[in-house]
């Protein structure tokens, strides 16, 4: 016999039950750390799309399981935000009944016990007061040792230790905040690099961030507009090439343009405006690199920002030459010159002269020196960052090196070149500049990640400093003087309960009077 199909009611009320188990909390907050781990391990295309790009490229079939998984944006996937939405459903189930109960036991007076001799830790007293007395007296010592006391005739109920429960509460409450502000800090706000010259202003506009902008799920396009013009950037470096300061001296200017007056900005020294941070990211170098034909110049007129590879180990990073590329698209074949640029020409003369020297770090600029390439073939993108040169050959001949402000033909002396291509092509190195690069971040949920922060410390204390303990005290009239029964138990704790135990009794022995007694017995 088959058993019935369960109804839609049967089934919703199933998976209710099991989000409200504490298990599948557990379950759910694993399954978001190995989300968040695999989204740090992996090159994610908000951050890094350039190291997307060549994940693709180097591993093909596993990078195509990748995106259609969405292992390549975790924090932006369907997946990823049902495991966040399920998990903060059943916190939210878990801690609401167990916020009314604790709510409960605070309202709700000590309940009374009968057989107290069934406790862990009992012990039986025979004194001189009356009942009466011995009950009020045994509410006075509890009363003094921080107890909740509640009498009723001859008997005391009392406990103790509420606030462990309060704490834990407000603990993980605290951490239902953090996901909240998260949440809405992440999900609401920006982050971008900017991007920023001597002399020149910058607006905190979706236009200005050139590309390198990652915004929430439901920002929605409301950019503060603010205005910093670089006055100066310094930066320091000790002799080895290790970095001691970098620094971007500011003029911010609102929306309308009324001035703020001036910042400097430095590593973890943001600049701070509302929920607006801006922050020292980094530097580069950027060249002008033009190319003309017959004298008028057709590319390169604008600043290009440069790029450097990765130092090998045991190689200062400061070492490594800039790169660029100029692309010439309208060309047929098309046309590009890799740029390698050395702001401190000494390095390069220095590699030149003796290869197996140690690199030099290039602490400031000193005649710098342009190294050019010239390639031929389909590009597969117009970035002038990097070149793909898989389906590309380099025109033999066609390359050079180039002071600052020096002019070169740029295909005097190759061989191979293409009939199509202008013969009349110059390259100039016009110019080396130095930026500043700031991170700009607009984040609304700071103020509540801080809450949730300091009610997580908050929540902690109570829970590693306290423990649940209830207690109870019977007086009964006996043949030779008043029976004080007396007995408890601890949730936590329970060394620090049995020495506590000793202490009331002795209070209880001390002011009413003791005439026998039975040894604790303790379970």
């Amino acid at each position: 016999m088959t058993s019935p199909r369960p109804t839609y009611r049967q089934s919703v009320a199933l998976v209710w039950r099991t989000l409200r188990s504490m298990r599948t909390a557990l379950i759910l907050l694993l399954a978001l750390a190995l989300a968040s781990v695999a989204g740090s391990l992996i090159p994610q295309l908000p951050n890094s799309p350039g190291a997307v790009r060549q994940f693709l490229a180097d591993h093909e079939l596993l990078g195509r399981f990748y995106l259609r998984a969405g292992l390549l944006d975790v924090f932006g996937s369907w997946w990823f935000v049902l495991i966040t939405t399920l998990l903060f459903v059943s916190l939210v189930a878990c801690l609401v009944p167990r916020t009314r109960a604790t709510f409960r036991a605070i309202r709700q007076r000590p309940v009374q016990a009968r057989e107290l001799d069934a406790f862990p830790s009992f012990r039986e007293l025979v004194v001189e007061a009356d009942p009466e007395v011995a009950a009020e007296a045994a509410r006075r010592v509890l009363r003094r040792r921080g107890f909740r006391v509640a009498r009723e005739g001859t008997s005391v109920a009392a406990d103790k230790g509420l606030l462990r429960e309060v704490g834990s509460l407000a603990f993980h409450w605290a951490f239902i905040l953090l996901l909240a502000g998260v949440i809405v800090g992440k999900g609401t706000g920006y982050a971008g690099l900017a991007v920023l010259y001597e002399g020149e202003t910058w607006i905190d506009a979706e236009a200005n961030y050139d590309g390198q902008l990652r915004t929430g799920r439901f920002f929605g396009g409301d950019f503060s507009g603010l205005r910093l013009t670089l006055v100066e950037y310094a930066d320091t470096f000790r002799t080895t090439g290790q970095p001691m300061d970098f620094r971007s001296t500011v003029e911010v200017a609102d929306l309308q343009g009324r001035p703020l007056g001036t910042e400097v900005i430095r590593v973890n020294h943001p600049y701070r405006r509302g929920d607006l941070r801006v922050f020292q990211f980094g530097f580069g170098w950027a060249a002008t690199a033009e190319v003309a034909r017959g004298g008028e110049v057709i590319t390169g007129s604008d600043p290009m920002e440069l790029d450097q590879d990765p130092a090998p180990e045991g190689v200062s990073q400061l070492a490594m030459p800039w790169r660029g590329t100029i692309k010439l698209p309208g060309f047929e074949p098309q046309m590009a010159v890799d740029l390698e640029i050395w702001p401190d020409g000494r390095a390069l003369l220095a590699l030149i002269e003796d290869p197996s020297a140690p690199p030099r770090a290039m602490l400031q600029e000193f005649q710098p020196i342009a190294r050019y390439r010239v390639w031929q073939g389909p590009l597969s993108d117009l970035s002038t960052h990097t070149l793909d040169t898989r389906f590309l050959e380099s025109v033999p001949g066609a390359s050079g090196l180039m002071g600052g402000g020096e002019s070169h033909d740029l295909l005097e002396g190759a061989t191979g070149v293409p009939a199509s291509w202008p013969e009349d092509l110059t390259i100039r190195f016009a110019d080396l500049r130095e930026y500043s690069v700031l991170q700009v971040t607009r984040d609304r949920g700071v103020p509540v990640v801080l809450l949730a922060a300091i009610l997580l410390l908050v929540g902690l204390l109570p829970a590693l400093y306290s423990s649940r303990r209830k207690l109870w005290v019977h007086a009964e009239p006996g043949e030779r003087g008043t029976t004080l029964k007396i007995g408890g138990f601890a949730l936590q704790r329970r060394e620090r309960f049995d020495e506590e135990f000793e202490r009331v009794v002795a209070d209880l022995v001390r002011v009413c009077g003791v005439q026998d007694a039975e040894p604790v017995r303790s379970r």
